[in-house]
């Protein structure tokens, strides 16, 4: 079993993250949005949200860096493994409880407020939940932690990670003996990954990738909407079957000189 979930599952976990969420952008790319309702109980909305995603993400880079930097350059720079642990610790202590405050306090405002939760769907409240329980399971892996300080339960983690992405065979061997409040965490982030590309969390991609949708994408729009008034467009020519000008009358205009054909 520790096999399948820490050797086999991140596989199928990022398999269904990343074919997900290609098809969704194909099928649908105008659900791939956030969904917001600030509009509703705006206050509420701003400080959850401030307090989650300024978190989250110190949480998300955190977890990056930590766990995919290679154990050689922590050495090589002089960061010692209990160094390391404890700058884990104290920042992720501090993030994770900022962001479980804000996530608490939007599930109250989506579970409360009966405009918001008829306009949510079945993801929207289940990812959230998931979210906050990964939270309380990360802020109580810090007890553990604070139990060794030596950093050798970090470097577990580091080498499983890195195993994952190096195809190591014997990955889910190094977090084996691991205390079941970090299995959990682990169990639990995969079940998040896996699920992403169902719910509003993609809208993670198009924040990360709009620098460079703007320098290299393709030229943006505007919308623009004018208050003044316009004429009905006219009907254009008697085999057109009533069809509708696509450009508007102006009063007093003279209509075109006819263009000749290259026959002509």
């Amino acid at each position: 079993m520790n096999q399948f979930l820490f050797g086999t599952f991140p596989y199928i976990a990022l398999a269904i993250c990343i074919i997900g969420s290609i098809a969704r952008y194909e099928r649908d790319p105008f659900t791939w949005k956030s969904s917001s309702s600030q509009m509703l109980r705006r206050r509420q909305l701003i400080i959850g949200s401030v307090l989650f995603h300024v978190g989250v993400l110190v949480i998300f880079f955190g977890h990056l860096v930590g766990l995919l930097t290679p154990i050689w350059i922590f050495d090589a720079i002089g960061i010692s493994h209990g160094a390391k642990q404890l700058l884990a610790v104290v920042a992720g202590g501090i993030a994770g409880v900022a962001a479980l405050i804000g996530g608490i306090l939007l599930f109250h405002r989506r579970w409360t407020d009966p405009r918001i939760a008829k306009n949510s769907s079945f993801w929207d409240n289940a990812i959230l939940l998931m979210l906050i329980a990964q939270l309380v399971l990360g802020l109580g892996t810090i007890f553990v932690s604070l139990g060794h300080l030596d950093g050798h339960e970090m470097v577990k983690f580091m080498s499983w990670a890195q195993g994952i992405f190096t195809f190591d065979g014997a990955a889910a061997g190094y977090v084996a003996d691991v205390a079941i409040v970090f299995k959990l965490h682990l169990i639990l982030g995969l079940l998040i990954i896996a699920v992403f590309p169902f719910t509003r969390l993609v809208h993670i991609l198009s924040g990360l990738a709009a620098p460079f949708r703007y320098l290299f994408g393709r030229t943006g729009y505007q919308v623009v909407r004018s208050r003044r008034k316009v004429a009905l467009p006219k009907t254009v020519g008697a085999g057109s079957q009533g069809r509708k000008s696509p450009m508007p009358e102006r009063k007093g205009a003279a209509a075109p000189d006819a263009m000749p054909t290259p026959a002509e």
